[in-house]
């Protein structure tokens, strides 16, 4: 299955139209009306709770954007929806939550974030949510195993690998080489099968998304595209931009 059209019809607002400015943060519920104003598409991030529920966030701890400083795993969906993002009355939802807000007005792209551990919590969580939701919507990860889990629970949904070229930096001291060598080069492509591949706009053009989207016809979004020369490099390398940090022209 080729990825759908919608998915690249509009630029995708990373983490929502955010700015921290104006006092909306990343990921938050204000960052989502924006960007249903806007016609946007939405990409969000989802953690795994310690109940098993999927809630919106980036980062694996509180602290960054959030009051409080705990690893999201740690706390119940009830206790997360207690957190308030720092200066602004707005708490945290859940992905159920972020379905009933945005009610299929702009397509959502949503990235599950992982532990690498091989726990299919998340993903299973997610795809019990969307068997409801009637919008369009597609997942996607940076974790091969998350993308695979996708595949196996609901092959129908709109999968998709995020990517960069390398992973060397200290993000990724975390993984050992077993992990992180099906990632490079886009190596676990025949067994994940994804319908489009998300890269990094700094790492583009490059051999591995150049081969997905040109030989195998996955659709390719470019993110986090920010700057002017960022824009004019994913209009000539990929299908669409995951954008933040302004408001593309209509």
């Amino acid at each position: 299955m080729r990825a759908p059209d919608w998915l690249t019809a509009r630029p995708v607002a990373h983490r929502g139209l955010h700015d921290r400015a104006r006092g909306v943060l990343e990921n938050m519920p204000a960052a989502v009306h924006a960007a249903i104003a806007g016609n946007f598409a939405i990409e969000v991030d989802i953690q795994l709770t310690a109940d098993g529920e999927a809630m919106v966030h980036h980062d694996d701890n509180l602290g960054r954007l959030t009051e409080g400083d705990a690893p999201l795993l740690s706390l119940t969906a009830a206790e997360l929806r207690q957190v308030a993002f720092k200066d602004t009355p707005e708490r945290m939802m859940s992905v159920g939550d972020l379905c009933d807000l945005v009610a299929g007005r702009v397509p959502l792209v949503i990235e599950l974030k992982s532990h690498f551990d091989g726990d299919r919590k998340l993903a299973s969580r997610l795809i019990e949510v969307l068997a409801a939701y009637r919008g369009p919507v597609a997942a996607m990860s940076f974790d091969p195993d998350q993308v695979l889990a996708l595949r196996q629970l609901s092959p129908d949904l709109p999968r998709g690998i995020t990517a960069e070229r390398r992973y060397d930096d200290s993000y990724w001291a975390k993984l050992d080489e077993a992990r992180r060598r099906p990632m490079e080069a886009l190596r676990h492509g025949l067994r994940t099968q994804p319908h489009f591949v998300a890269y990094r706009i700094d790492d583009l053009p490059a051999p591995a998304p150049w081969i997905a989207r040109n030989l195998f016809g996955c659709a390719l979004l470019a993110w986090t595209v920010r700057t002017p020369e960022q824009r004019v490099r994913a209009a000539a390398q990929a299908d669409q931009m995951i954008f933040e940090g302004f408001v593309p022209e209509p």
